[in-house]
């Protein structure tokens, strides 16, 4: 397998916990990606945008996990923003087996290990 690929993940605080079910699976040892966390629980203040930038720029590519709460999380859509401003490869996972939420601009595919990997390959 080629290099561990950093992979920012961009989710809604209310789904936290499927985050951490992402960030899991990273940790196994053949998993070909890395995690960045930079979820925030503080105000969205334009020093938490300039650190999520930079991370952003610095991934290989971004996983969105969809959900109905991406339709009104702000952070979330700022980071979908970003993302496509920084020309990142992204990919939608929906957070949830029975929620197929569509966010505008993110191509979301169900929850699976063959999902996440082939994309992460094609980085």
């Amino acid at each position: 397998m080629a290099d561990k690929k950093v992979i920012f993940v961009a989710f809604a605080i209310e789904d936290e916990r499927q985050r951490d079910f992402l960030k899991g699976q990273s940790l196994h040892p053949r998993a070909p990606f890395e995690f960045i966390d930079m979820s925030v629980k503080e105000a969205y203040d334009t020093e938490w945008k300039a650190k999520v930038r930079t991370r952003i720029r610095r991934s290989d590519g971004v996983i969105v996990l969809v959900s109905k709460n991406s339709l009104t999380s702000s952070g979330q859509k700022w980071e979908v923003q970003c993302a496509h401003e920084e020309g990142k490869p992204m990919r939608g996972i929906y957070a949830y087996a029975n929620d197929r939420t569509n966010l505008a601009g993110v191509a979301t595919y169900p929850w699976s290990d063959k999902n996440i990997n082939d994309f992460i390959d094609s980085l």
